[in-house]
Formats: C-alpha cells, sequence, structure tokens
C-alpha cells in the first residue's frame, strides 16, 4: 500500500493509522533528534502521495545537501519498501535492502505496517519518524537554518489557523478520500466517500476560482498537500479507484491550478508518473487482480499553459524559485509526460 501511515482494508471501513514513530527532529534537539546536516536520510518513494510532501518540500526549501534522500522501488513485496532501484539492490548510505531493516533497528518485531515517508538516523541506521503529518512541517519549521537563500515560509506563522483549516478539509476528504473510495467493500461505503470527495472538490474549486493559490498569494504547505492528489487523479485515482463522476481535466479551475503548480520548478520536476501508475495498478492486487498497467491516460497536457497568473499571487513569496534538479534525482524520462 502506498505509504503514510499503515492502512487496513477489508469487511471494515477503510482506516489510516496514524504514525508509530513520531520522534520530531528539531533545531533544539528537544526530542532528542537535533536538526543536522548529513545525519539522517529521507526514504520516499515517488508513486506515494504522502512521501511526495516530503520530496517537494525539500525541494522547495533546498535541503538536498542537508537531507539525502533514498528511493524506493514503486513495487513493494511482503518485505516492504524494496532499495532495488540502487546498485546491488541496497541503498548506498544505510546498505539495507528493505527499509523495514530501519523499522527493525528502532523497534524489534513493530507489529505495523512499514510506510513511507520515513527519516532514518545515518549512524544508527535505525527510523527516527515514520510521521507524515509532521515531517513536512518541521522540514519547513524546524530545519530553517538549513534552508538555501530565498527559501519560501510554506507554513508562514500568520496564516497557520487558516492553513490547518484547509488541510483538515482537504486530508479527509481528499487526500484519504480518494482511498476511501477506493478500497471500499461496500456499495454506501464507496458512495458516501465519492460524494464527500467530489464535494469538497467542488467547494475547491470555488475558492481557488478567485485565488491562485489556497491560502494567501503565495505557496503554502496546503498547495503541496492537495497537489499530490490532483496530479495522482486522472493517472490513478479516476479509474482504479473509481473516483469517476470527473476527471481532472474536465473541471477547468482545478486542472489550470494543477498544472500551475506543476509547471513551478519544486512540483512537476520531482513527479514521475511511471512509478504512480505501476504501484498503484501493481500492488493493489485485491482491486486489480490482473496487475495490469493501463496505456492511458493521455498526460501531455500538463505543460500546456495554465492562464492562472492573471490572478497574480507570488509562487515563492519574498524568496526564489528552486535551483535544478540534482543529476541523481532527475526523474527519468519514461515518468514525465
Amino acid at each position: 500500500m502506498s505509504g503514510g501511515g499503515n492502512t487496513a482494508y477489508g469487511r471494515k471501513p477503510f482506516e489510516r493509522s496514524k504514525a508509530h514513530f513520531t520522534d520530531r527532529i528539531t533545531a533544539d534537539g528537544r526530542d532528542g533528534r537535533p536538526v543536522a546536516a548529513g545525519r539522517y536520510r529521507l526514504v520516499v518513494s515517488r508513486a506515494c502521495p504522502w512521501a511526495s510532501r516530503a520530496v517537494i518540500s525539500r525541494r522547495l526549501l533546498g535541503l538536498e545537501d542537508a537531507l539525502s534522500m533514498a528511493i524506493a522501488d514503486p513495487i513493494q513485496d511482503d518485505r516492504s519498501w524494496r532499495f532495488t532501484l540502487d546498485p546491488d539492490g541496497r541503498d548506498p548510505v544505510l546498505g539495507i535492502r528493505f527499509l523495514s531493516e530501519a523499522y527493525d533497528r528502532r523497534e524489534t518485531d513493530y507489529p505495523g505496517g512499514v510506510s513511507v515517508p520515513a527519516i532514518v538516523d545515518v549512524p544508527s541506521g535505525a527510523l527516527v519518524t515514520n510521521d507524515y503529518e509532521r515531517i513536512t512541517l518541521d522540514l519547513a519549521t524546524e530545519w530553517t537554518a538549513l534552508h538555501r537563500d530565498g527559501a519560501p515560509d510554506l507554513y508562514p506563522k500568520a496564516l497557520r489557523d487558516e492553513i490547518d483549516g484547509v488541510m483538515a478539509d482537504v486530508h479527509a476528504d481528499v487526500n484519504n478520500g480518494v482511498y476511501r473510495a477506493g478500497f471500499a467493500t461496500g456499495q454506501e461505503e464507496y458512495e458516501e466517500a465519492c460524494a464527500r470527495l467530489f464535494r469538497r472538490l467542488e467547494l475547491l474549486t470555488e475558492r481557488l476560482a478567485g485565488q491562485r493559490y489556497l491560502v494567501g498569494d503565495t505557496i503554502t504547505e496546503a498547495d503541496i498537500r492537495l497537489f499530490t492528489t490532483l496530479v495522482r487523479f486522472d493517472a490513478v485515482y479516476h479509474g482504479h479507484f473509481k473516483c469517476n463522476r470527473w476527471k481532472l481535466t474536465e473541471n477547468q479551475v482545478l486542472w489550470a491550478y494543477a498544472r500551475d503548480l506543476y509547471q513551478t520548478p519544486g512540483f512537476g520536476d520531482t513527479v514521475d508518473f511511471d512509478h504512480i501508475k505501476r504501484h498503484y495498478y501493481r500492488v493493489h492486487s485485491g482491486i486489480n487482480p490482473t496487475g495490469i498497467v493501463p496505456l492511458g491516460p493521455d498526460l501531455s497536457g500538463w505543460p500546456a499553459p495554465h492562464g492562472r497568473e492573471r490572478l497574480g499571487g507570488r509562487p515563492f513569496g519574498d524568496g526564489t524559485p528552486p535551483g535544478p534538479v540534482p543529476a541523481a534525482e532527475e526523474v527519468p524520462a519514461r515518468g514525465r509526460p
């Protein structure tokens, strides 16, 4: 299953568990985990929307040199996320084949699922946190000493209450809503989740019709969290999860908003549609038992003009765009539109 907490589906309604390991990495080290360049490694899957939040935040904030990143194979097996994209099938920094090894070094016989994003302590090789809700907020607020010059403020203090409210609604009805629809095992459960999802998307459409970003006039954490679901919507959620009342491309406002973000440095240059499609269609065997990955949809429209500049806004506020993607982290051509 996609990361971001343990997931469970079957006869009960879909639930997303809270993160089990919630140690925080802070500027003052109050949890015993001080921010330090080179000490930690972020483990992600480009397929997972919850992990993609951390990938985008790390890039926007310019933390590539301070916080190294491991990219897992989009196809898991029963031993968890694999490092088969690396030479000899081992992460070159942690020296492990499976993310579960870092979990085991933290807690032997941990009964929960192995999820991404995860931050691992490099010296000990043990997991620090898999708290997908907190990781990106701490990158924005606790890692400031290591931010690049010109890094944007993704969680401005004056707007936090509003950002938190928007994110809570988006999480319940959109980020998690697509999963509640996709893993539903009863008609009523599915219809309720799908109705909530599209009602929230309609409310977001109204909100974004007159403003470029969700809160304020710059990109914030709220935009990152909505984007990682929208960018997967037509590619997997519309068909695979039966979220098919309409496609993203059929909603003029949300489609333009998503393209605007996709074309913003730090967003689209982290998206790998090949990983996304292969993960969902091959891993979720209960939904797609044949494991066939569809050829569509047509993704060529993502780089098309969006026209959202007319709404004003300053993507990075008083900051600047991030620089080029590090060569080792570039998305392969087959993962781009």
